[in-house]
């Protein structure tokens, strides 16, 4: 049986490994932390690690996000980007003129994997992410 998540359940350091598919080219590989750390209104969610596509060198990346009390995802400028349905589900992005389509599944649990349907005219992919807490 699926249990609430609450922004507490989140808080720490993270493995992450992420596979990139896009419809049409190579596919992406990522391999990181994400560390979610308390805020003066939420968490503070910074992922960092290295980037591998075939014929391209490795690089290193790095993302952040704010996530609020009630779950909502904002960019690191303050925009609104998702809700994580604190079950796991569906959630959905929009970025004119491309869609977002994101699943979030905590099961089973302290592992998640969240995958995003990217589509639209500018970009075709989906990606998906596995969580792991590091202990």
């Amino acid at each position: 049986m699926p249990t609430d998540r609450t922004l507490a359940d989140f808080v720490g350091e993270w493995a992450i490994e992420r596979t990139i598919t896009p419809t049409v080219g190579p596919v992406a590989r990522f391999e990181g932390t994400a560390q979610w750390a308390p805020a003066s209104d939420g968490l503070d969610y910074v992922e960092r690690g290295v980037l591998q596509m075939e014929g391209v060198p490795p690089m290193q990346a790095e993302r952040k996000y704010h996530w609020a009390q009630d779950l909502s995802v904002f960019f690191d400028d303050g925009r609104f980007f998702h809700k994580v349905p604190p079950l796991g589900g569906r959630t959905e992005h929009f970025c004119d003129p491309d869609t977002y389509v994101g699943t979030y599944d905590f099961l089973p649990w302290p592992s998640f994997n969240v995958t995003w349907k990217v589509s639209g005219p500018r970009k075709d992919y989906i990606s998906v992410t596995r969580f792991s807490r590091n202990i």
